[in-house]
């Protein structure tokens, strides 16, 4: 079997691209504490990440793709999509698999409207 067929054969036993069945809530609302007021507002004050969130909106996507659609590395994006997720933004919602059968997250919006709620009261 020749290099080019056997590489056929394996990346085909991975299912590449799969649909994605998820539909994000129509509305979060983010409380937003003295403690945690800088750090979910940091996560959402980088022109990247707020490109990401808008290009997610459109369809799910793993990390490559956003980071060839906002124009930035694919550790930059890992980077974003890490600190919005950790703040509720996003989360991973399915695993695709590159060509080479490395897994790939795949990125949605957690709503489709959020909310930012401050709350001073700790208790």
């Amino acid at each position: 079997m020749r290099y080019r067929e056997l590489t056929e054969v394996m990346t085909s036993a991975f299912p590449v691209r799969t649909r994605v069945n998820y539909t994000p809530s129509e509305q979060t609302q983010l409380t937003i504490t003295d403690d945690s007021q800088s750090e979910a507002f940091q996560a959402l004050s980088s022109a990247t990440a707020q490109s990401i969130l808008r290009t997610l909106h459109d369809t799910p996507k793993p990390a490559s793709d956003l980071a060839e659609t906002v124009d930035t590395s694919v550790q930059n994006v890992q980077y974003h999509l890490a600190q919005l997720e950790e703040h509720g933004f996003v989360k991973s919602v399915d695993t695709w698999y590159s060509p080479k059968g490395a897994e790939m997250s795949v990125y949605a919006p957690t709503a489709r409207e959020f909310v930012v709620r401050f709350d001073a009261d700790d208790g």
